[in-house]
């Protein structure tokens, strides 16, 4: 029997860096922020936040996006080893990839450009990991 899944609930990218990754993925995409441990919290709000390994989870659109601050710091990413290959965002259309090229410049991060690839549009980039990142777009 097949399990009728109705979507992703969430995904998250363990980062080397959190600070580094906050400012990059807060920067680029101003998602709200859905949990994170608030400063100065107490010993049991932090009990009841352990889930975040000390990082924070975004609310993104469709569902969460957790970074978790526990890789080592020489580590990096690789979509050649099991696990994550790359992950892709939907967008609305081609105007939104170009707006996107434009924000990508004026961050300093390195992109391929905007590329068509079977019928549809996507603009790829990496986070300061390295991780993979899509942005997809309808043509």
């Amino acid at each position: 029997m097949a399990i009728p899944v109705t979507g992703f609930a969430h995904v998250r990218l363990t980062v080397t860096d959190l600070r580094r990754s906050r400012e990059f993925y807060d920067a680029l995409f101003g998602w709200d922020v859905a949990f994170e441990v608030p400063p100065g919290a107490d010993e049991s709000t932090r009990e009841a936040l352990a889930f975040l390994f000390g990082g924070i989870i975004y609310a993104v659109p469709g569902g969460l996006l957790g970074l978790r601050p526990v890789a080592e710091g020489g580590d990096s990413f690789s979509p050649d080893r099991v696990g994550l290959d790359h992950l892709s965002f939907s967008v609305a259309s081609r105007e939104v990839l170009d707006d996107a090229v434009a924000a990508l410049e004026s961050l300093g991060v390195a992109h391929a450009g905007v590329k068509e690839l079977g019928g549809n549009l996507i603009l790829e980039f990496r986070d300061p990991d390295g991780i993979a990142l899509e942005l997809f777009a309808p043509a």
